[in-house]
Formats: structure tokens, C-alpha cells, sequence
């Protein structure tokens, strides 16, 4: 901190990003009643695969590190998403296989935690060099059986998206052979490649149905001394990549005014509010958010993580609100977007404060509901809604009629078609992400508000996936 020195500057000790995962477990393992050797199983990461492959890159040979970490098996497949980023370490990527089991638990998903990550920079490779890099990368997980429709399940994270997917669903069906649930080893995909709508927004779209939930909740807004509802809420996001576009995009259509962005390349800020869809078509024209029209562009980007407003969505990458700059948040709600955005270190300060936080582990789970759904999509060969939809409309215009003729009044032909209309893919995809959130949601207040010795919502919501794994150990009979 500027204008301290020698023994009076504050001393910062980051903590591994695992050690911080661990610290949330057992802050609420420490109130429950399971044998220890038990919560040490569900703590433990299972298997962790570190791999190191060679790929011609412009004429030469390159060495790429790369893992793949598998967190519990206590529910199979595996399931979590596979990150490009040159930070990527060991430690990450089993942190993150961990808020994965405890995720997928929490929204009611029958798989265990995994995730993957590749040690380089997508910005310093073309596409065909990403391409074998992918391919190669999934050739090594297919020898160790790392991935398989019913033992590991990929998909997209920071740095990838629905093309990689589609280059390891196509790798993976050539080594299947005659596999028929092939297509299901990774979600994400391309609609064509087997992919389901309303995937790619999924998780900001889950984030936004959290926070409603959570706003339109009397006692906690009473205890916030806040409005109940989204109307007029001011947001700060920080990201605007696909979870962080999604989730202010969503907001915003929600009622709420997103007053600040916040990109790897600076931020932009506009108390009266930033129009989403526009600063998205901004970034597309010019490469960056910065110096949009009617906003000022803030040069140090995470300092706006600082600045007053309703709601705080660090939607990025890991460890952005520490010890450092927690005691300096002014939000009053925290909605944690991406995966551990905020040190274990640095809660008690931000709770101290009142400030309430809406966990991860719960809030961003709406890529893997929707990757659940791609995967029950895949292996059971059949796209929602394709067996029902014309029934259902069928059985509606008869309704429709039969209350024409009752009340001798017509419909126009507009509010005919909008109440015929069947259900499709996407509307069925969103209405079971819409009911996996609300039932999480409510699951976690309910220990929240029962047991006087959970202070958060965090504690909380490990607290719910705890005894939901514990529950799977049980009856496989291992623990008596």
C-alpha cells in the first residue's frame, strides 16, 4: 500500500488456491457430524494426470504441459471444463476439480468434479495449431482413460469454446470405434456436433436466475437494508467474456444498471448506466471495451472492483478480491461468477462488513446443469422436446378453440400462436437450468436460516454438498 514501509506495511501471504478451497470445506465440514476419515475422502483429490506432449509449431517442435485432474468418483462420469491459459498449474486445476464436485452436488447433478488445462496462451497460436495441440491433448487423455462418456466429461472454460469441443468429440469418436454414446465424452459442442441450445449462455444466464432469487428473498434483502427485486440495482461486472457478457446482459434485461466493466485491458464506468448489447458491439469493432462511447475508460481496470454499487460480479478468473483490496469493497452483494474469485483469507473482512456472498460453487453451476442436459441429450440420442412438442401444441389449440366458441370472442393470430406455441429445446433447457437454481437456491437458505452456527452462504452451500456426497458414500456401503 502506497505511503507504508518497513515494519509498518501490512504483510499479504496469498495461499495456494487449493488451500483456500479447503479452508471453505472445512469451515463447514468442522459442523457437521460425518466420520473424519469419510470427510477426508471428499476432500481428497482422487487421481491427477500431468502430462507433457510434443506438436509442430511453425516448423518446430514444442513441448506442451498440460493436465487433467479428477477430484471424486463418488458419482461418474467426472465433469469440468478444460482451460487455455499460460498461468494454468497443477494447484489450479485440482482447486478447480474441487469447486466442481462440490458444484455439481449443490444444483443436484449426478457427477463427479474434474477439470483440465493446457499451459499456453490461445492468443500466440492459429487454428490449426490449436487444433493439434487439442487433438494431441485428447489422444493422451483417451490412453489413461481420462475422458469417456462414462468416466470423464470435458467442456469449455476460460480460453475455449464450442471449436475445441467439437475437435475432442471428433478425436474421441476416432479412437471409439464403434462406441454409440461417443458424442457424449465432452459438452459444449457445436449444435450440429450433438451440442444443445442454450448451452453457451448457460452460466450467466443460471448467475442471473441466482440473483434474482436472492433479490426478490424479503429476509435477506431486510437484513441488507435493500428493496426487494432487481429494479434499479446498480452492477459491476468483471469480465466480459462469455459468463460475464451473459450474466450483465441478463441483468440488465432483469431491470438492474450495469454501471462499470471490467476487462483484462482496462474498465469502462457510467453511473447512469452501460447499454451490454452496444459495448459488446463496440469490442467486436475495435478488439477492446476501452473508450466507449459515453463512459470513462478507467486504465487500471481492477480498482473499479472498488467502486460503490449494489452488486459485485467477479466473473474472471480466480483470486480478484484478496486481502488486499477486500477491506476497500463497497458492494453490498458479492455474485462470484467465476470460480474462486475470492481468497478464503479475505471473506472474513468482506463479512464483517455486511457484505453478503452468493458462492460460487452455487452460482455459476448453470454451465454444468446445461452440460448434464447436452450429456442426457447425447446418450439418450433424441432432442428435447422433439417427442412432445407438436402434442403439446396440438392439445392447445384444441383448448384454444374450445374457449373461442364458449366466449364467441376470436383471438388475433398473434395471441393465437403465443399461446399454441409448444415447448422447444431451448425452452425446455432454460426452464430445467430456471428450476435447478431455485431448488439449489432454496436448499442452501434452508440450512442457512436453521442452524445458528452457519454465518454464510457459503458455509451453507458446502454444508448441502457435503451431505450430499457423504449420502453417495453411504449407500455404496463404504462408510457404515
Amino acid at each position: 500500500m502506497a505511503g507504508t514501509s518497513g515494519s509498518d506495511a501490512p504483510k499479504y501471504f496469498e495461499i495456494p488456491f487449493f488451500e483456500s478451497v479447503n479452508q471453505n470445506f472445512d469451515k463447514a465440514a468442522v459442523l457437521l457430524h460425518h466420520p473424519k476419515g469419510l470427510l477426508d475422502q471428499i476432500r481428497a483429490c482422487n487421481s491427477v494426470y500431468y502430462m507433457q506432449f510434443p506438436v509442430r509449431i511453425k516448423g518446430d517442435i514444442q513441448v506442451i504441459s498440460a493436465w487433467r485432474a479428477e477430484h471424486s468418483h463418488h458419482k461418474l462420469p467426472c465433469k469440468g471444463g478444460i482451460r487455455y491459459s499460460e498461468n494454468v498449474n497443477q494447484d489450479e486445476v485440482i482447486a478447480l476439480s474441487a469447486l466442481m464436485t462440490y458444484k455439481c452436488a449443490v444444483v443436484n447433478v449426478p457427477f463427479g468434479g474434474g477439470k483440465g488445462g493446457i499451459k499456453i496462451n490461445p492468443r500466440n497460436y492459429n487454428e490449426d495449431e490449436l487444433e493439434r495441440i487439442t487433438r494431441r491433448y485428447t489422444v493422451e487423455l483417451i490412453h489413461k482413460n481420462f475422458i469417456g462418456p462414462s468416466v470423464d466429461v470435458p467442456a469449455p472454460d476460460y480460453g475455449t469454446g464450442a471449436r475445441e469441443m467439437a475437435w475432442i468429440a471428433d478425436t474421441y469418436q476416432t479412437f471409439a470405434g464403434n462406441e454409440i454414446d461417443a458424442l457424449a465424452c465432452v459438452t459444449g459442442k457445436p449444435i450440429p456436433q450433438g451440442g444443445v441450445r442454450g448451452r453457451t449462455e448457460a452460466t450467466g444466464r443460471g448467475l442471473f436466475f441466482g440473483v434474482r432469487e436472492t433479490l426478490n428473498d424479503i429476509d435477506v434483502m431486510k437484513k441488507l437494508g435493500m428493496p426487494v427485486g432487481m429494479d434499479g440495482k446498480t452492477v459491476i461486472v468483471q469480465g466480459f467474456g462469455n459468463v460475464g457478457f451473459h450474466a450483465a446482459k441478463f441483468l440488465q434485461e432483469g431491470g438492474a444498471i450495469i454501471t462499470g466493466i471490467i476487462e483484462w485491458d482496462g474498465a469502462v464506468v457510467n453511473p447512469k448506466g452501460i447499454d451490454v448489447m452496444a459495448l459488446d458491439a463496440h469490442r467486436k469493432s475495435t478488439g477492446s471495451i476501452t473508450n466507449f462511447p459515453g463512459s470513462t475508460t478507467i486504465k487500471e481496470g481492477n480498482s473499479v472492483l472498488e467502486y460503490e454499487c449494489d452488486i459485485l460480479v467477479p466473473s474472471a478468473l480466480e483470486s480478484q478480491i484478496t486481502d488486499r483490496n477486500a477491506p476497500n469493497i463497497k458492494a453490498k452483494i458479492i455474485a462470484e461468477g467465476a470460480n474462486g474469485p475470492i481468497v478464503a483469507s479475505a471473506e472474513n473482512t468482506l463479512l464483517s462488513k455486511g457484505i453478503l456472498i452468493i458462492p460460487d460453487m452455487y452460482l455459476n453451476a448453470g454451465g454444468v446443469v446445461v452440460s448434464y442436459f447436452e450429456w442426457l441429450k447425447n446418450i439418450s440420442h433424441v432432442r428435447f422436446g422433439r417427442m412432445d412438442k407438436r402434442f403439446e401444441e396440438s392439445g392447445n389449440l384444441r383448448l384454444v378453440s374450445v374457449v373461442e366458441r364458449m366466449t364467441g370472442k376470436s383471438l388475433t393470430l398473434e395471441e393465437k400462436n403465443l399461446l399454441v406455441r409448444g415447448a422447444d429445446e431451448e425452452d425446455l433447457v432454460n426452464s430445467g437450468l430456471e428450476d435447478s437454481m431455485i431448488t439449489a437456491y432454496h436448499e442452501i437458505m434452508d440450512i442457512w436460516k436453521s442452524r445458528e452456527n452457519v454465518k454464510d452462504m457459503r458455509t451453507a452451500a458446502f454444508i448441502s454438498a457435503i451431505d450430499k456426497i457423504a449420502m453417495s458414500y453411504f449407500q455404496m456401503g463404504i462408510f457404515p
